[in-house]
């Protein structure tokens, strides 16, 4: 009966049993798998080892005795702490145990809370934990997330074996600190394995695009802008269609495009991936020099835009600049020239779900150019991907929710974060053109209902600001990144929203995310824990305590830079962030500085960074930003711009005087500004400053 009952079940759920290898058990041993679904239980017992013990609820044994007679179980009562050492006690004998860490089928599609009885048995047993990742079964009829994602009775199911792991809680620490402790790690393992079960090496992302398309519903909108909805139909259809088009016209690999965040937008990127072709994507407010500079780095030929866009964004010069040197092809042309045939050959290509030509595929993005020209940083399908993969392993979406995305698709930020997470999660996504528009931002994501938002600190700073008490009303999670969150903005959002503000990390070249605070693990003053997939180092800076620079490895990696007058060099084997952090015994990152933040002054490194938050606490205000110039009496001094009229340098003087603070931290200058500049993307633009003062020093 168990043999028919194994043809069954796999016939059904083609179901794949994936490293079953790993699964040795030589001592201790407790099996510890994610659960999605009431069928879980039943595969385990059919292809699991015959010996293996299910620890079962005892409400849950009463109402399944007629089933549970047929295997090993142990019933516990969660009220009773006896019934833990009872478990205890079944593992030290050697038998392999199974144990739901979750105590629950999750109701959000993702991982939940592991409770503190796996850590206690964990503690007491030093058993080997063995991982066992279910996917798939989140869509059957037997999960409680069927209300949010499309389900069917039988859909295809992969059982994921990790490698077993051993884990030790801090001695020092009291017995329930270690078992809570404990239990934190064991859902970090899982958060692990859950990565490593979904991570494929080779991947296109118009080929997932088809993916998530056939897991979603076809017809389901998946995109919004000012102007129009879009169906995962008619996304395929159309990048099918423009495809054909461009085929002829696009001979390089690189193609330059330069378009705000629309529907356009992402037709165009998804018939580029289809055709092999690697997007360029141009950054629009970086000026004229910078895209040129941009464009013969990529070493591209063509460059998509619009019209419209060009007209509204009043980048005439620029269109003009590029039309000198490159053949700039206006997406309105290419329109007026489909006809019936392109159509139904876009429509044929759709039914037969044709897939992209090439397996893999690359996107382009590019520095600000604070060194000198600005690099291209070479992106994999496979890095964007895998991180869309880490960020869902730590923190649930799902086709109920609706992001709202300001963030320009020229960075990272926007690009994997804003716009290919939930086009390829089943997430419906509103695309906005601008994170500028402070007033309208808040207006829209209370008429969309949006449930997510991705943003900068001042982006959301100027939201919080301009935005009614009500607008927000909607929102479950508010991400940050790119810059340090400031404590004005987190205390706004929370006094005026009641909202906690996620901050992450991360960097274009690790596409972007590399650490993120989640509503599961959250510690203020840090930008999470490093994500799933990630290994670390750090790396000392003389002159520097209590952290050091930040290397790391991973899949979301990027394969290297492409440099101007160079050419393309690979990634070295441990990527340099660049940034000075700290990371706790619990995993939290903490971010100290830019390492080209610092400035040596009179031989001792200098956070720039420090400076500019002691300055805004003095002042009671945001707008503050430090940059350092050359000294011939101490190597360097630090100047301070503030947007403050009223800011004096004694006042300053006589705050760090009574916060105990070090003299060093003392600006030579306190100048000011009437508008910090900014980059694209809401940070500040210390180039640009430093080119204020350098003018400033000539003049004097």
């Amino acid at each position: 009966m168990r043999r028919l009952l194994q043809i069954i079940f796999k016939l059904l759920f083609r179901l794949r049993l994936v490293n079953f290898e790993n699964l040795q058990f030589n001592g201790p041993s407790v099996i510890i798998p994610n659960h999605v679904s009431f069928i879980d239980p039943v595969i385990l017992y059919l292809f699991l080892p015959r010996e293996v013990v299910f620890v079962v609820n005892t409400h849950i044994a009463k109402r399944f005795a007629f089933v549970l007679r047929f295997c090993h179980h142990v019933d516990v009562d969660p009220l009773n702490p006896y019934s833990l050492k009872k478990i205890a006690a079944i593992v030290k004998t050697g038998t392999p145990v199974v144990l739901f860490p979750e105590g629950r089928i999750t109701v959000t599609g993702g991982l939940m809370k592991v409770y503190d009885g796996i850590g206690f048995i964990a503690q007491k047993t030093g058993a080997a934990l063995y991982p066992l990742i279910f996917t798939g079964l989140e869509y059957s009829k037997s999960s409680r997330v069927r209300d949010k994602l499309k389900s069917r009775w039988f859909p295809r199911v992969r059982l994921f074996a990790d490698q077993p792991v051993k884990l030790k809680a801090d001695e020092t620490k009291t017995s329930r600190m270690q078992k809570r402790e404990l239990s934190n790690k064991i859902l970090q393992t899982m958060q692990q394995s859950l990565f490593r079960a979904k991570y494929e090496e080779k991947v296109n992302l118009f080929n997932n695009l088809l993916q998530a398309a056939q897991t979603n519903g076809t017809g389901s909108i998946i995109a919004e802008d000012m102007g129009q909805k879009i169906s995962y139909r008619n996304l395929l259809i159309g990048s099918y269609v423009l495809a054909k088009k461009l085929s002829g016209l696009l001979k390089d690999e690189n193609i330059g495009v330069l378009l705000p965040n629309s529907i356009g937008h992402v037709v165009t990127l998804f018939s580029l991936f289809f055709n092999g072709k690697t997007p360029a994507v141009l950054n629009f407010s970086a000026g004229v020099k910078n895209n040129l500079d941009c464009a013969e780095t990529a070493g591209i030929g063509v460059v998509l835009t619009s019209r419209v866009f060009i007209e509204k964004g009043d980048l005439n010069d620029l269109a003009e600049a590029l039309a000198k040197k490159y053949n700039v092809i206006y997406l309105e042309d290419i329109k007026k020239q489909i006809g019936f045939s392109d159509k139904l050959n876009g429509l044929i290509k759709y039914l037969v779900k044709a897939k992209a030509q090439k397996p893999t595929g690359r996107v382009i993005l590019f520095t600000s150019g604070s060194e000198s020209k600005p690099k291209g940083v070479v992106l994999s399908h496979s890095n964007i991907a895998a991180n869309i993969r880490q960020v869902s392993c730590v923190i649930d979406f799902t086709p109920k929710d609706r992001i709202f995305n300001a963030l320009p698709m020229f960075h990272s930020f926007g690009l994997t974060a804003g716009t290919m997470l939930p086009l390829l999660s089943g997430v419906e996504v509103f695309l906005y053109p601008s994170p500028l528009h402070y007033k309208i931002i808040p207006e829209l994501c209370y008429e969309k209902r949006a449930t997510v938002i991705f943003g900068t600190s001042t982006f959301l700073a100027s939201y919080g600001k301009y935005a009614h008490p009500y607008d927000f009303f909607s929102l479950r999670l508010v991400l940050a990144g790119a810059e340090k969150l400031k404590e004005d903005t987190r205390a706004l959002w929370q006094d005026k929203f009641g909202i906690r503000i996620l901050e992450g990390y991360g960097t274009t070249e690790t596409a972007p995310v590399l650490s993120l605070n989640t509503p599961l693990f959250y510690k203020e003053g840090t930008v999470g824990r490093l994500l799933p997939g990630v290994s670390w180092q750090l790396e000392i800076v003389e002159g520097i305590e209590g952290g050091g620079s930040l290397l790391v490895q991973g899949p979301n990696v990027m394969e290297g830079y492409l440099l101007h007058g160079v050419g393309f060099v690979p990634a070295p084997v441990w990527y340099n962030c660049g940034d000075v952090v700290s990371i706790d015994r619990e995993g939290f990152v903490a971010v100290k500085s830019r390492l080209k933040r610092f400035a040596k002054v009179s031989g001792e490194m200098v956070s720039l960074n420090l400076v500019e938050e002691l300055a805004e606490k003095c002042f009671g205000i945001a707008g503050q930003a430090a940059v350092n110039m050359p000294d011939s009496r101490k190597g360097e001094k630090i100047i301070l711009y503030t947007s403050d009229k009223k800011a004096t340098r004694q006042q300053l003087r006589d705050y760090l005087a009574r916060s105990h603070q070090s003299m060093l931290l003392m600006p030579a200058e306190v100048e000011y500004i009437e508008k910090l500049p900014l980059l694209g993307s809401g940070k500040t633009d210390y180039v640009a400053l430093k080119q204020v003062a350098e003018k400033r020093n000539l003049k004097d």
